[in-house]
């Protein structure tokens, strides 16, 4: 393999919806940093087979149904 082309490999910190944290090995960030989700497997529907709602936390869909208010859908 060549050298110095691979990104850095390291540990990091990621907390979930409900506070709990685990640590995991990553490219992403600096050694050490964390990385808070805003859906993850605890609460996602596609996992826990639920029908809970996602939350509109940008204000995109919002956006978008005011844009498009008046098409007639």
């Amino acid at each position: 393999m060549k050298k110095d082309i691979h990104p850095d490999y390291h540990m990091i910190e990621v907390k979930l919806t409900d506070g709990s944290t685990f640590q995991v090995r990553s490219t992403w960030g600096k050694e050490g940093d964390s990385m808070s989700l805003d859906i993850d497997p605890s609460v996602h529907p596609a996992w826990t087979g639920g029908s809970a709602k996602l939350m509109d936390t940008g204000g995109r869909v919002s956006k978008f149904k005011n844009k498009y208010a008046g098409l007639g859908f």
